[in-house]
């Protein structure tokens, strides 16, 4: 496990999708330097089957020692982007991180995706990516050292990627290609990266995917979270790389990959996009 540094103690990272899983655990690990976290997600009354509101979420964050902003927010609305951005601009004097987590998934075939699944998928992860950056980009440029880090994958070109989910794979490459674009426009101002996991990543997509036992083959959210901790306290410099978490925890001299396992020395699933 990575130990935390201090090093964004007082800084305000905005991240979609905070509620639960990846983008709450990214959340946890910056609130234990006293990180100021913006929860950007649509879930605020309890949800049948899926764990975590905007604001047990903010409680986690202030009981492991940040501030929390729990706001309403569907990326699919422009207009509550911008009310959440100008909320946090205005509890907390700007914003240093943005985390693109948000994302929606339909593993389908070409006929069995029904339009308005890829219409959210396109609107999630490519246009909730894009406008969320593009809101939040005028306070990034404020700031000291300020990240865009985007959940998404290299871009693989191996057909292989493209014929079973295609529009998925369009939309998650779609995230991929803001990373491409926006850390050449706003070279040597604002650091953007991709970051994806080598192996499966328990969430509560994953359960619902991948069915009875599946998290045996998982890692836990924690590699996730000190991948990207690492990235967000690299220099604005560090930009346009698109990060695999163990390459990267490896760099960094982590060498106990177990302590990540949901069940220690089980074979772990590579996760999509990775030949």
């Amino acid at each position: 496990m990575l130990p935390n540094t201090g090093k964004l103690a007082g800084c305000t990272l905005f991240i979609t999708g905070a509620s639960r899983g990846i983008g709450k655990a990214i959340a946890l690990k910056a609130a234990k330097d006293g990180a100021n976290i913006v929860i950007a997600a649509k879930t605020a009354e309890t949800h049948p089957t899926l764990p975590g509101t905007i604001y047990t979420a903010a409680a986690e964050i202030e009981a492991a020692g940040g501030k929390a902003l729990p706001c309403i927010v569907n990326v699919r609305e422009e207009q509550q982007i911008i009310n959440a951005v100008e909320k946090a601009v205005k509890t907390f004097g700007g914003i240093d991180i943005l985390v693109n987590n948000a994302s929606a998934i339909s593993l389908t075939g070409t006929l069995e995706t029904e339009t308005k699944k890829v219409n959210l998928m396109m609107e999630v992860n490519v246009r909730g990516t894009y406008l969320t950056s593009k809101t939040c980009l005028p306070y990034l440029r404020k700031s000291r050292n300020p990240h865009i880090l985007n959940l998404s994958p290299p871009m693989n070109l191996n057909p292989m990627w493209f014929k079973n989910h295609c529009a998925y794979t369009i939309s998650k490459y779609g995230m991929s290609m803001c990373v491409l674009g926006m850390a050449e426009e706003f070279r040597g101002e604002v650091a953007v990266n991709a970051l994806w996991p080598k192996t499966a990543i328990r969430t509560a997509a994953m359960d619902m995917l991948g069915g009875a036992g599946i998290e045996k083959q998982c890692r836990k959210t924690d590699i996730i979270a000190d991948a990207a901790y690492c990235i967000l306290t690299k220099p604005k410099s560090f930009t346009g790389n698109f990060v695999i978490d163990e390459d990267l925890l490896r760099e960094e001299g982590v060498k106990d990959f177990d302590a990540y396992a949901i069940t220690p020395g089980h074979p772990l699933m590579p996760d999509f996009f990775l030949d």
